[in-house]
């Protein structure tokens, strides 16, 4: 089977001036052009490997009349996550990682970032949880006859390309322009309205699946920040280019770089005095 991951979003939120604060709109909320792309893909390889598509999104109730439309454009299956949606990228991919495990999902498709965050992490941190192979950023795929082998096209940083083939188990993110999602066929439409969709809460057996395993627990890094150094005012006397001159240390003596070779230890010993040199610590 072949999972192609949604996101609900608002593709044209309202942002108070004042305040900051984001208004979503259900009438303007959907699947992003990355993530159509990524259903429309899922189909295609469906048809050339003769297996069916499952549609995944995670959050509310309020994901399922998106789910209904990729039931209606040809997934034979859609999965609710029952997360809320402002979870983090390592927490939705878990949640994600935890159900596709328990089915017979081989390749996932995403999109390659979404609309609200634009990360792109999603995918990354899916591939991580299921030990797949990985390819983000797709701008082409070539579906092998052969079941589960790709031939991609991904963008690179100065309009350069590179050009990979995969073999399943593996999580591709596709880009937005890569591909338009079909239009759905009208008897398809009327009968997902009526359709009961699956639910599936981390941790727990999802819907009409028995003996699921519980989510593998999200690891949660941030970067390191370090702390804002403590500069001494500049003498008033000053003129503002000298202030300005004094605050940027622009006319502080720089001590030249220098290589030290020490055992782990003291190198660690040798780091800490230095950054507490700098005001860092």
């Amino acid at each position: 089977m072949i999972a192609a991951c949604l996101k609900w979003v608002d593709r044209r939120p309202e942002i108070d001036r004042l305040t900051g604060d984001v208004h979503t709109d259900a009438r303007t909320s959907g699947p992003s052009d990355a993530d159509e792309a990524a259903l429309e893909w899922a189909l295609r390889m469906a048809e050339q490997w003769r297996d069916e598509v499952v549609a995944i999104a995670a959050g509310g109730v309020e994901v399922e009349p998106m789910l209904r439309d990729a039931m209606a454009a040809g997934a034979a299956r859609v999965v609710r996550i029952d997360i809320d949606q402002r979870s983090s990228s390592d927490v939705v991919a878990a949640a994600i990682a935890s159900w596709i495990r328990t089915s017979v999902v081989d390749t996932v498709v995403c999109g390659v970032w979404s609309l609200d965050r634009g990360s792109g992490s999603v995918p990354a941190f899916v591939a991580a949880h299921l030990d797949a192979a990985q390819v983000l950023g797709a701008v082409n795929l070539t579906i092998d006859a052969a079941r589960g082998a790709l031939d991609i096209e991904r963008r690179l940083d100065r309009g350069r390309r590179e050009r990979v083939r995969v073999m399943s188990p593996a999580v591709v993110s596709v880009e937005g322009a890569s591909a338009r999602v079909r239009r759905a066929a009208l008897d398809r439409v009327v009968a997902a309205r009526s359709i009961v969709i699956e639910a599936h809460r981390p941790g727990s057996r999802p819907t009409g699946s028995p003996g699921s395993r519980p989510a593998a627990p999200a690891a949660h890094a941030v970067p390191f920040r370090p702390r804002a150094r403590v500069l001494a005012a500049p003498p008033r006397e000053l003129s503002a280019r000298e202030r300005i001159l004094a605050l940027s240390g622009a006319l502080v003596d720089r001590e030249p770089p220098r290589v030290v070779r020490l055992d782990p230890a003291a190198a660690a010993d040798e780091l800490l005095s230095q950054l507490h040199t700098w005001g860092y610590l």
